[in-house]
């Protein structure tokens, strides 16, 4: 039986067709299930986030039983230290000119509050729970998704873009976020395929959501609901 390859670059096991069949159903099964938490779990939760621990709880055992399964480590993941340096130049510039650009929409419309997260319902009326809310979906995002779409397709644009359309899509049907997410699902799936760090990516999704909270109105943003919610008040 011929033997996977290995690509030391991108630490993704090049494989056999079966393999990538198993990956997009895993990219399938993942998605699916946040689809339901948002769409149907959540709306039927009412205003508590309680009825969301369940789904979540089993997604993320999905994605850690999957990656025993494959031989994954923590650092083959992207928890690690080594190449935090290399992740973080590769987002300075765009991250500062996105800051600029929401810094500068916000001064402009008279909306500019670096301190709205402390209100609202939202996750970031906690500090402590957004910041850890940014890795914790990178996780999700690149050390699973990303890293079947690279099984399925590749290193490169087309794993890239699958990973920013599923981020987008899972902001649906919010029109800014779904807008802003893509592109920044662009941004965090190029940086860590060339240099994947979770911290470094987590740490810029909190950054960048809260740019965007404090420079866009909580009415535009429609308080960052998705699914059903959306549609509430």
């Amino acid at each position: 039986m011929k033997q996977a390859s290995f690509n030391p670059q991108s630490e993704i096991r090049i494989p056999q067709s079966e393999d990538r069949t198993l990956a997009a159903w895993e990219i399938a099964s993942v998605v699916a299930s946040v689809l339901i938490g948002e769409w149907v779990v959540f709306a039927l939760a009412g205003d508590g986030a309680t009825g969301l621990l369940f789904p979540v709880a089993t997604v993320f055992v999905f994605m850690f039983l999957s990656h025993r399964a494959r031989g994954e480590s923590a650092r083959d993941v992207g928890w690690r230290l080594d190449n935090f340096g290399r992740a973080a130049r590769l987002l300075a510039l765009p991250m500062l000119a996105i800051f600029a650009v929401f810094v500068g929409v916000g001064w402009y419309t008279s909306n500019l509050d670096f301190l709205r997260w402390k209100g609202g319902a939202s996750i970031f009326g906690t500090p402590a729970l957004g910041l850890l809310w940014g890795p914790l979906q990178q996780y999700a995002l690149q050390g699973f998704i990303n890293r079947r779409a690279q099984v399925v397709w590749g290193r490169g644009w087309a794993s890239v873009l699958l990973v920013a359309l599923i981020f987008a899509a899972l902001h649906l049907p919010n029109p800014w976020l779904t807008v802003v997410t893509f592109a920044g699902g662009l941004l965090w799936a190029y940086v860590y395929q060339r240099a994947p760090n979770l911290l470094a990516v987590g740490i810029s999704h909190s950054l960048m959501t809260w740019a965007l909270v404090s420079s866009i109105p909580p009415s535009a943003l429609h308080n960052l609901r998705v699914g059903f919610k959306y549609f509430g008040q």
